[in-house]
């Protein structure tokens, strides 16, 4: 159980480098042009990359960058507060709206409509940056309240990666 546990800490803590997360907004285009082109090579080499990336790079030395904070926010999210990713309340509805755009680029895409897959994909990765806005929003906003108002409790707070978090 501990290994698994060091696993993910490792996982989370790997991927929330900015570049893990820059890197993974050039997925979905890859994606789409490699169906568009018939690029089946660049497909798989995406895929394989998609599955790689999270440990590919090193841990961010602090969570100043936006995208080190989207990424803590999501573990945040799914794991501190134990909110599923695909609900009909926000911000998770953006990532359930996220469903059918993404499929319609992939069709689009498939059918060789290239106006279809620009602003389908683009929806998809409009409703992705809103989520994780949203999701970030609510990090920092409690973090920064940890940060106010339990100073005088440092004893109960723990480190989860580069970040600061209330011990439970």
């Amino acid at each position: 159980m501990e290994s698994t546990d060091e696993f993910k800490e490792m996982f989370w803590n790997r991927h929330s480098n900015p570049k893990s997360g820059w890197s993974r907004t050039l997925i979905l285009p890859v994606l789409l042009y490699a169906v568009y082109q018939r690029r089946w090579r660049v497909a798989v080499a995406t895929v394989i990359f998609t599955v790689v990336n999270p440990v590919l790079f090193s841990p961010p030395v602090n969570d100043e960058a936006w995208m080190t904070r989207v990424v803590l926010a999501e573990q945040w999210w799914t794991t501190e507060h134990g909110q599923p990713v695909f609900e009909l309340s926000y911000p998770n509805i953006l990532n359930v709206l996220n469903i059918p755009a993404t499929g319609y680029a992939f069709f689009a895409a498939y059918r060789r409509r290239p106006r279809a897959t620009v602003l389908a994909g683009a929806a998809s990765m409009v409703l992705k940056l809103w989520y994780v806005a949203a999701l970030v929003r609510r990090y920092d906003a409690e973090k920064r309240w940890y940060r106010e108002h339990l100073d005088s409790h440092r004893s109960d707070i723990r480190r989860v990666g580069p970040v600061e978090i209330l011990g439970r």
